[in-house]
């Protein structure tokens, strides 16, 4: 039986991460969607802590071309990319 990780569950510990790493005026504002670059929570360096941070917390990877604004740019893109990448990996 394969374990499938669900981008729901991988939310809130994005969240918390991002909460206490970066700078974020209004935590209640920050939707799933929005655009962390755009918002200017996260520049060039923290895209390279949030790859530290999924790469530790997930036991995931992050190869070099999968470092892309689909990928990181927001929590729901981050939730997706890791369920995506923990659910290839049980598959293998």
């Amino acid at each position: 039986m394969t374990l499938v990780l669900a981008p729901d569950r991988c939310k809130e510990q994005i969240r918390a991460f991002l909460t206490s790493n970066f700078y974020i005026s209004d935590i209640a504002a920050l939707n799933d969607d929005a655009s962390l670059l755009d918002q200017g929570i996260i520049d060039s360096t923290g895209v390279l802590e949030v790859v530290g941070f999924i790469e530790t917390t997930f036991g995931i990877a992050v190869d070099d071309n999968e470092i892309l604004p689909e990928n990181l740019d927001s929590i729901r893109g981050m939730a997706r990319y890791i369920a995506s990448k923990v659910n290839l990996a049980a598959d293998t």
